[in-house]
């Protein structure tokens, strides 16, 4: 009599490296159990359940995935060994490249995963709405940083400068769904930091 093989085992690593491509690219609500079991490898309800407990634990856990490795790229917004100006460059340069890859789907999870979702998951909404607060946090505390360092003037223009980058940041992944490539995006930011130029504090003003 034939002996059977040994089950293959789980790859809990896997599956979620699968999961968060799929809800990458089709958004919180429109992926359902079905394709999330079958993207992971063809698991059974009950290996789902026992593994990750529900659709939505299971969504916690790509989005702490996403921060831990796509994410990393808002990391210079909070090294202090680099100048403010410095930071936020890398991070919207660093940012445009991984949202225009296309060996992954294009954008920004936290800013699409989960923009309009139904009354029952506005727990999922308000999970990626903290995630881009941290995003805004991060641009104003490199601003205030130049404001306070003297390198950028105290004034109305930098006062909006944090909203003007929050917004820019986030409208990259509409940018980058729609075709946008990373050399377009990196054009746009090249102009969009003459704001900032247009408003640091030149070496002439501090000699005066």
């Amino acid at each position: 009599m034939a002996r059977t093989g040994r089950p293959r085992e789980f790859d809990r690593d896997k599956a979620i490296d699968a999961a968060t491509t799929l809800f990458w690219a089709q958004g919180y609500e429109p992926t359902s159990l079905t394709q999330l079991k079958t993207c992971m490898g063809n698991i059974s309800p009950a290996s789902f359940y026992a593994a990750f407990g529900s659709k939505e634990a299971l969504f916690h856990e790509v989005v702490q995935h996403y921060l831990a490795t796509y994410g990393q790229v808002m990391a210079p917004l909070w090294d202090e060994s680099l100048s403010p100006r410095d930071a936020i460059e890398r991070t919207l340069r660093c940012s445009a490249h991984m949202q225009a890859a296309r060996t992954h789907p294009c954008g920004c999870l936290i800013v699409s995963g989960a923009s309009n979702c139904s009354p029952e998951n506005q727990s999922v909404q308000a999970l990626l709405s903290e995630q881009r607060q941290q995003t805004r946090a991060g641009l104003r505390t490199c601003v205030k940083r130049a404001v306070a360092n003297g390198e950028l003037r105290d004034c109305p223009a930098t006062k909006a400068l944090p909203n003007i980058l929050a917004t820019f940041f986030h409208g990259m992944t509409c940018e980058a769904r729609d075709g946008a490539t990373s050399e377009d995006l990196d054009a746009a930011i090249t102009s969009l930091l003459m704001l900032w130029d247009a408003n640091a504090v030149s070496s002439e003003t501090e000699i005066r």
